[in-house]
């Protein structure tokens, strides 16, 4: 059993990672809102462990046994979040923060049984893919809208869960995992990004089309 400090390591690499495509000492630094030293002395113990190993270039990677680790906690912090959007009626723009806390203190017991409650739900609120148990954890590839072609529809499949207000905003608009809108233009020099959801129009800064991902419909 590891502990709190150590599980919000293992998610935080996995989590960059995933998203950026490597972790290294100061993105996890300002992933975790640590000072550098603090993120470099824990990644020092994580090696002597043998939960990461480390890279060219200050880059740290997970081992099969802190990918293995890693994948537990996510997976506990996606199902809470589900948990707390459908049973609770907690705001989803609010569960990323109660997750935080909550994934430390749940049973591997209480967890199973939130997973049969949800009807063993494949994807959180956010549209992250939640880990199974015990089996192979592949995230979906999405681009982000801001990538979109203009003049076609999008599928939304996921949406960054980091920014509440962010998340409020866009809750707002209806933009949310499932959705269809139609992506209608942007403005020149780096203007927002004009879409449609639901027969309205809305524009969407680059800094907030960077945070929805999804495909092309």
């Amino acid at each position: 059993m590891y502990t709190e400090t150590v599980e919000d390591y293992l998610k935080a690499i996995f989590e960059l990672v995933t998203r950026t495509g490597e972790a290294t000492t100061s993105s996890l630094a300002g992933w975790l809102g640590v000072a550098a030293p603090t993120a470099s002395a824990m990644l020092k113990r994580l090696d002597a462990d043998h939960l990461i190993a480390r890279r060219g270039g200050h880059r740290v990677v997970l081992t099969a046994h802190g990918r293995r680790h890693a994948l537990a906690v996510v997976r506990r912090h996606r199902l809470i979040e589900e948990f707390l959007v459908r049973i609770l009626d907690v705001p989803w723009e609010d569960v990323h923060d109660e997750a935080e806390v909550l994934e430390h203190a749940v049973s591997d017991r209480v967890l199973e049984r939130i997973d049969a409650v949800l009807g063993r739900p494949t994807h959180d609120p956010h549209g992250d893919p939640i880990p199974t148990p015990d089996g192979p954890h592949v995230e979906e590839w999405a681009m982000p809208l801001s990538q979109a072609p203009c003049g076609g529809a999008f599928h939304v499949e996921r949406v960054r869960d980091r920014n509440p207000d962010a998340l409020r905003h866009l809750g707002r608009l209806g933009v949310r995992p499932g959705v269809v809108l139609d992506v209608v233009g942007q403005d020149p020099y780096g203007g927002p990004l004009w879409v449609t959801v639901a027969g309205r129009r809305h524009a969407l800064g680059p800094e907030l089309a960077d945070l929805v991902f999804g495909v092309p419909a």
